[in-house]
């Protein structure tokens, strides 16, 4: 654990390189709740994810006072669900045995994973900056008429391993990203956004701990996501502008890379069975927010949406499918954009 001081400047820090990466971020219109192309309420919503249905979505909360929103898709109302005094608190210390409690403000999350099922109780994991730098567990109970949430665990993160993404695994373990190492030289964020490798993958379960994914270093490595079989992993490369395709738990190593021309940043399944990736062009003269498709199984690339940053919505960090819609997130800004699915 750190001390409170020390990762409050380190997240001054990152929040400032990374938004170095972006132009001066105008004043922002206030945002308008009867305009169905938003969701108002929002706190840098860097990551989002829906669950099954289509009628309630979570966000995450990148900055200000950070936690995680619920959002009624019906009529896009924002609520903060967590922190809130209707979460309860039930630590699995079978799953989570190093756990020491649900984490002490300040916080803000980042990336989501939300498990994949029909099933009315399901498990949503958050990653978590602040006062820690862990992942955090909870169930997700669909039946009564608004949600509800239990936080149930988290691991903390070893030094340095700076997290972004997190996707779950079906023994209550996951598979998260060290996109920007803590505690790096001050020119780190500029020589990743070059291309040199920085970061990597982990995966923690709870018998063996941390462990290194086998070829997976990255520079920038950002959003992931895992096949139906868990034999592949798809990675994006914020840093590199490419996105990766991994072998996960087979010798020798399998990796293929492509370039996308655009800093990737979160990827999410599509219900075609693509993966939809999602992310920014930086060029000072074309400051532009990107999503496309990506075959799994080719690696074929299709273009989905390209949006010019402005005032009202900018620097693009993930796409989902909610209904007949994209819902955009981004890593500044007070909204999540809402866009026809082509």
């Amino acid at each position: 654990m750190r001390t409170f001081s020390s990762l409050a400047l380190l997240l001054v820090a990152t929040g400032a390189l990374r938004a170095a990466a972006q132009a001066p971020a105008p004043q922002q219109p206030d945002c308008n709740p009867a305009d169905t192309q938003w969701v108002c309420g929002q706190r840098t919503p860097e990551d989002v994810v829906a669950l099954p249905g289509d009628q309630w979505a979570f966000a995450s909360a990148y900055a200000g006072t950070g936690g995680i929103n619920l959002i009624k898709v019906s009529d896009r109302a924002s609520m903060t669900i967590f922190p809130s005094a209707s979460v309860k608190q039930q630590l699995d210390k079978k799953a989570y045995p190093d756990c020491p409690g649900p984490p002490a403000a300040p916080f803000t999350t980042h990336g989501l994973y939300l498990e994949a099922g029909n099933r009315q109780v399901l498990r949503l994991m958050a990653v978590v900056h602040g006062s820690r730098e862990s992942i955090d567990v909870f169930e997700v109970d669909a039946r009564p008429s608004t949600p509800s949430l239990t936080w149930i665990g988290c691991v903390i993160a070893p030094e340095p391993i700076g997290l972004n993404s997190v996707r779950g695994l079906t023994d209550g373990g996951f598979i998260t990203t060290n996109w920007l190492p803590r505690g790096g030289s001050p020119d780190a964020m500029q020589k990743m956004m070059a291309g040199e490798k920085n970061g990597e993958l982990w995966e923690w379960h709870t018998a063996s701990g941390w462990q290194k994914v086998p070829g997976s270093e990255a520079a920038g490595a950002n959003g992931i996501e895992l096949s139906d079989d868990g034999k592949t992993i798809y990675m994006a490369a914020w840093g590199s502008q490419s996105f990766i395709r991994l072998s996960h738990g087979a010798t020798p190593i399998k990796r293929d890379e492509i370039p996308l021309g655009f800093r990737v940043d979160n990827i999410h399944f599509a219900r075609d069975g693509t993966l939809m990736a999602a992310g920014q062009i930086t060029d000072p003269s074309n400051r532009t927010s990107r999503v496309v498709r990506i075959d799994p199984k080719t690696l074929a690339v299709r273009d989905v949406l390209t949006r010019p940053d402005d005032a009202t919505f900018a620097g693009n960090t993930t796409a989902i499918e909610v209904g007949k819609n994209l819902w955009l997130g981004s890593y500044r800004g007070n909204r999540i954009a809402i866009v026809p699915a082509p």
